[in-house]
């Protein structure tokens, strides 16, 4: 019934606004009850926790467009509920609270204050998860820092101790790279750490999913290129290095691409090398070029240096030379060549096919115009058979956007619709993503199954890739029943569209049986997404998961400029500002790593004297 106008229109307004939040309120209690009604088999006898209740009524709110009450409210000097997501019942009744004792004199508030099980309620469950998950805070800072370790960390202990002492409380095992004795070793150096520092670190090992990549790209001729550097007027400044390596029998083995590059000499030639040595060799071009022996680097390996640019090829023949009188001869090494050039431009096409036909660039008639479409392979054969015209495609995180064009018997046809100007170079082993594809595949991949073995007997917390479903999640924590792993933590990362739009039911079917976490994997989401939906999405999945008291880990690229390069950049430091409201920062690996941590945990304790969560904290400005 609306109530009667008032000579005072300031009560009408709040009687006005009465009227209105208490229909929200009684709208919001009723849909949250019919949402957990569907999730009540997940709750033991049925009853739901405060946080499960808690997001339940935080979706039934957000289901209401409340952008004019929250202006009303806050023209009154009342909550605009901004900040509902620690207790949305609390927030509601302490609104209403507020409203009846200006509006009815005679009003007498319950004994109970609406906030007693309410805001400080769902901050002390969120910290008390949040603690479950990663353990302590790093010297009481109330951040939590995650580092992916690099295969290194399996040998060289002491980065992986430094880390821990400048502010590591989580370390990462990626599963989809190294085997069960390396991960072990760096779980072994992990314990050490702890041990000699006296500082604690979980261990989260990522299950490595089913990845779909592209396939090896033919090889190109076995040519070293040796380029030395120039300054702008072409003068020599230093040259390119070469590492000689010893080679054991008649045929020695092949050496590996890498840099330094790495050339094998035969046993009884490398004995012969010493330190201001000269090697003589005819490059490709026919240009006689000398190898100066700098440094003796091991009893196996001689580091070289070519003060010409050089094109070196395997099998060449290597002279030792003294001033001009050759002493003695051999065939060096061999060693494979390197991947050819795929470079693909916007508007051109490319052949996606299955992972056993080798990549190869497009083939070019005398005029330079394309007769046969660059292809590359696709290690998921059976995405090709599920793909359908006019569907999106994504290659290389997303550096190349392409629409399926056409089905045909050799596989996928693709039309180039996003790259670079200066087009995009496309090799191996580059992630694909099919956004719109329903791929079907199962949940977890046979090696999923294998890794767990390892991972339920040695990590603290297991990262769930690519869940996409509560179907999903209960295959693994059934897999984990069965390996008498049900107190393993689960971090279930959000990666993919699909993963977006079930997390509410993620969440809700997951809560009431097993520790939880989220992790906000922006990477394959901005492939996913669009990096401008994934700016809006990934505040959301925040929203959401402190309305259910699960603790966040945000990811992907966090000052990924000072990790890989050493090199400051600004925008990324504003994202790592934003990075405070979760609970979890993740760097990834690179070999400023130390330089990137310090510099977060800086950003992290200066960002969280002025946030927590969405909620700013006036501190005082000295001016």
């Amino acid at each position: 019934m609306p109530h009667k106008l008032n000579q005072d229109p300031y009560l009408d307004i709040l009687k006005l606004l009465l009227q209105d939040v208490s229909e929200i309120r009684e709208q919001v209690m009723q849909n949250a009850q019919i949402r957990m009604a569907g999730f009540s088999a997940y709750y033991r006898d049925g009853v739901f926790t405060k946080s499960a209740a808690n997001l339940a009524q935080y979706l039934a709110l957000r289901q209401h467009d409340l952008r004019h009450l929250q202006l009303r409210l806050s023209q009154a000097g009342l909550s605009s509920f901004g900040h509902a997501e620690s207790s949305v019942q609390s927030t509601l009744d302490a609104v209403l609270d507020m409203l009846r004792r200006a509006t009815d004199k005679n009003y007498r508030p319950p004994d109970k204050n609406p906030s007693e099980f309410g805001f400080n309620r769902g901050q002390q469950l969120l910290e008390q998860h949040c603690i479950e998950l990663f353990g302590p805070y790093f010297d009481n800072t109330k951040a939590h820092i995650m580092v992916t370790l690099a295969t290194e960390a399996a040998w060289d202990y002491q980065p992986l101790a430094n880390l821990m002492t400048k502010g590591m409380t989580c370390a990462r095992i990626n599963c989809a790279h190294d085997d069960a004795l390396l991960w072990q070793a760096m779980i072994r150096n992990i314990r050490r750490a702890e041990t000699e520092t006296g500082r604690t670190c979980r261990v989260l090992i990522d299950l490595a999913g089913h990845k779909v990549r592209t396939g090896p790209v033919q090889l190109g001729p076995a040519v070293y290129h040796l380029n030395t550097a120039h300054d702008e007027l072409g003068r020599v400044l230093g040259p390119a290095l070469l590492i000689l390596v010893r080679q054991h029998g008649k045929q020695g083995q092949s050496q590996p691409r890498s840099y330094p590059p790495r050339l094998g000499l035969p046993s009884d030639f490398f004995d012969r090398l010493s330190e201001g040595g000269e090697i003589g060799f005819t490059d490709t071009r026919g240009k006689p070029r000398a190898l100066l022996l700098k440094k003796r680097l091991s009893d196996d390996e001689w580091l070289a240096e070519c003060w010409q640019n050089a094109f070196l090829a395997a099998a060449s023949e290597m002279h030792l030379m003294n001033g001009s009188e050759t002493k003695t001869s051999c065939r060096a090494g061999t060693f494979p060549g390197a991947e050819q050039s795929i470079k693909l431009y916007q508007g051109q096409t490319l052949l996606l096919t299955d992972a056993g036909i080798e990549g190869a660039p497009a083939v070019l008639n005398k005029a330079g115009d394309i007769v046969k479409p660059a292809q590359i392979g696709c290690t998921l054969s059976s995405a090709l058979q599920r793909v359908k015209i006019g569907q999106p495609v994504w290659l290389d995180d997303g550096k190349l956007g392409a629409v399926v064009e056409e089905i045909t018997a050799d596989g996928v046809l693709l039309r180039i619709t996003r790259a670079r100007g200066s087009g995009v170079v496309l090799r191996g082993d580059k992630g694909i993503n099919f956004p719109e594809t329903d791929l079907g595949l199962p949940p977890l991949s046979d090696k999923d199954k294998t890794d767990l073995d390892f991972v339920c007997d040695h990590a603290d917390l297991v990262g769930f890739s690519f869940v996409e479903s509560l179907a999903d999640m209960e295959c693994l924590m059934d897999e984990l029943a069965r390996r008498n792993a049900t107190d393993l933590p689960i971090i279930a990362k959000i990666e993919t569209n699909r993963a977006v739009k079930n997390l509410p039911e993620i969440i809700l079917g997951s809560i009431g049986r097993h520790s939880l976490g989220i992790m906000i994997a922006r990477g394959d989401l901005a492939v996913e997404l669009g990096s401008a939906r994934l700016a809006e999405i990934q505040e959301e999945l925040l929203w959401l998961c402190e309305a259910a008291r699960v603790p966040v880990i945000w990811a992907t690229q966090v000052l990924e400029s000072i990790a890989k390069k050493g090199v400051k950049s600004r925008p990324e430091f504003t994202d790592a500002a934003m990075a405070v409201r979760a609970e979890c920062v993740m760097l990834n690996k690179g070999p400023y790593i130390l330089d990137a941590l310090e510099a977060l945990r800086n950003v992290m304790a200066r960002m969280h004297q002025h946030q927590h969560k969405k909620h700013p904290r006036l501190r005082a400005l000295h001016w």
